[in-house]
């Protein structure tokens, strides 16, 4: 059985520590805002939905601490964590909305009351997210993966791992093959564990060894979570999706997005326009202190590309299956739905 990723107790925030799998499991206890921060910055805690779960609770501790006057550079700190999922900036949105309903008195529970509402909805979405995309796969196939949008990454269930899960519950023979998902082997330290303790089949590839693994014909379906996506259906996901859509594309299998409407950013016309976060140069230097490549060669290290939306076949959210052509927004937020 999956540990939980973030829990709210004893009036902390508990993650499980993500730094450490496979070979520990670890949890942080966060008892104020910045403590949460350098969570998300460093990895401890990851996944879009995770992330926004994880600031909405850091929200909380800032009230717990400081009061309503704690809320803004509460809000600011943790919104300059990571750049580009799109669900931590509208779940701080969505803790400030409530800070103002609010009184003094009741701040700080008021607060918690709406992040645990933030949390539970994410592990319905992903419930519901499953059983949309669940329908799209054959009743057995071989399913391939690009970082971690399972459990981990979530508030419960997964993204892409949740459409596994539920095909599986449906009764579908479904096993997956994860990228190991360079440079911080989100794939292969993460979704193979994740995996591997629910017993689902999964074997472990090179990312380098996805174009050969769809041209023996092993692949059925590729199946990704998304950090955000535009009006028009670009989407940016971990580093090297990009890759494998064009792979996906040139050998005619499903390229699959399974992510929940809080990812959606309609305010962007199209994925250019979606900040990429880069990260230190030292992730692809060295891995577990242990170097990798000269010391001090230059390195250029985006964690995310955009998936142009032509190359996407659906993208899966709690509320539907949507088919190109892509227009989400407020007026057309309809077309292509399934």
């Amino acid at each position: 059985m999956l540990p939980e990723t973030l829990q709210w107790r004893d009036d902390a925030l508990v993650l499980l520590d993500q730094r450490v799998l496979p070979g520990d499991v670890r949890y942080l206890v966060c008892r104020d805002v910045e403590t949460v921060a350098v969570a998300i910055e460093t990895l401890a805690v990851r996944g879009a939905p995770a992330i926004g779960i994880a600031a909405a609770y850091g929200m909380v501790l800032a009230a717990r601490v400081g009061g309503r006057n704690a809320l803004a550079s509460a809000e600011e700190r943790l919104a300059r964590t990571r750049p580009t999922a799109v669900n931590l900036f509208w779940a701080l949105e969505r803790m400030l909305a409530k800070s103002r309903s609010v009184g003094d008195a009741t701040l700080a529970e008021g607060l918690l009351d709406e992040a645990v509402r933030i949390h539970e909805e994410d592990v319905a979405m992903n419930r519901a997210m499953g059983a949309n995309g669940a329908t799209l796969l054959p009743q057995r196939c071989a399913v391939l993966t690009h970082c971690n949008a399972g459990a981990l990454a979530t508030g419960g269930y997964g993204t892409a791992l949740g459409v596994v899960r539920a095909a599986i519950r449906m009764g579908k023979d479904v096993r997956v093959y994860a990228d190991e998902t360079r440079p911080v082997l989100q794939g292969a330290r993460l979704t193979a564990w994740e995996l591997r303790e629910e017993a689902i089949p999964v074997t472990l590839i090179c990312d380098g060894m996805a174009g050969a693994l769809m041209a023996s014909g092993r692949v059925d379906a590729v199946i990704v979570g998304a950090d955000r996506i535009a009006a028009n259906g670009d989407v940016a996901n971990k580093i090297g999706t990009y890759g494998v859509a064009v792979l996906a594309r040139h050998h005619g299998i499903p390229f699959y997005v399974a992510a929940p409407t809080s990812t959606f950013d309609p305010s962007l016309p199209h994925g250019a326009a979606i900040p990429i976060e880069e990260r230190n140069g030292e992730e692809v230097r060295s891995f577990g202190g242990v170097r990798t490549a000269p010391e001090g060669i230059p390195v250029w290290n985006p964690a995310f590309d955009v998936t142009p939306g032509a190359l996407i076949t659906a993208i899966i959210s709690e509320e539907s299956v949507t088919f190109p052509p892509y227009r989400f927004g407020a007026a057309e937020k309809d077309v292509g739905k399934l």
